[in-house]
């Protein structure tokens, strides 16, 4: 069976509709699909129905943004109870401050000459309270200042680029908190992505085994063939369960299609393990 434990939807910064997006997962074949959009649950109520419908397993989930040591990392909850109202209420929090922090990066770009870029980006917004950085690149790529999506992370929207605004999210010990607390299991996203050196990944891990994590995306769209060994003994070395997801958020627009990573290595625990 495939997994994909790992995507995104229009109720964030995806651009599939949620039922769109569960049936491009089965016909590439995916057998257990998690949705997990960005600090909101909107999106799991008509996953599920098309789930169903074409007879695949839908995996209730979201992707918390987190400030850890001054840094975003991003944490997944898979298994989530959808209706818990601490996890609710924590994600509407986040949500809150999003409009905000887009209203902050409009204005960074507009000092550089890059002009509308909140009434631009929210065009590419379903949710409208979901607007982020991801809605910032398309606007950037369709008014042509940038050629590409991921061409838009270098010059714009990252520490110390005109777009880039910090922001403090939720803490380490609140997302995984409302995770375990909705009855759900926490795993550390994408972590190639964090580009720390060995102590300071040790210290996260170490802290988010210590709050009650549960697992590392060892396979992820944006890690390299030479990540998946590494995090594969991070995973050991700290008694975390592997996952697996391509970080889906649009055909053609970088990272992976839906189902298509290479698996697990076979020393690794999956998170799937007990389900």
């Amino acid at each position: 069976m495939i997994f994909d434990l790992h995507s995104h939807s229009t109720a964030s910064d995806g651009v599939l509709a949620p039922a769109v997006l569960v049936a491009r997962a089965a016909e590439r074949g995916v057998g257990t699909l998690a949705l997990t959009d960005h600090d909101t649950l909107q999106g799991l109520a008509e996953a599920q129905a098309e789930a169903r419908a074409v007879g695949i397993r839908l995996i209730p989930g979201v992707e918390i943004s987190v400030t850890w040591e001054g840094r975003t990392v991003h944490v997944l909850g898979l298994n989530i109870d959808p209706d818990n109202p601490a996890l609710a209420a924590g994600l509407a929090g986040l949500r809150a401050g999003r409009v905000e922090r887009a209203q902050r990066m409009a204005d960074s770009l507009a000092a550089v000459g890059i002009g509308g870029a909140f009434a631009g980006s929210a065009i590419y917004a379903t949710n409208s309270d979901m607007i982020g950085r991801t809605h910032f690149a398309r606007f950037l790529v369709n008014s042509g200042h940038v050629g590409s999506v991921p061409a838009v992370f270098k010059r714009f929207l990252v520490p110390g680029k005109p777009g880039y605004v910090k922001h403090e999210w939720a803490s380490l010990t609140e997302a995984v908190g409302w995770i375990t607390g909705a009855g759900g299991e926490a795993v550390l996203a994408h972590p190639g992505r964090y580009d720390m050196g060995r102590e300071r990944m040790n210290q996260l891990l170490g802290a988010f085994r210590d709050l009650g994590g549960s697992g590392i995306e060892v396979v992820a769209g944006s890690h390299t063939t030479g990540h998946v060994p590494v995090f594969a003994d991070y995973a050991a070395a700290f008694g975390l369960k592997a996952s697996i997801g391509s970080d889906f958020h649009a055909p053609g627009e970088g990272g992976r299609e839906l189902g298509r990573l290479q698996a697990l290595p076979t020393r690794c625990v999956p998170i799937w393990k007990d389900w």
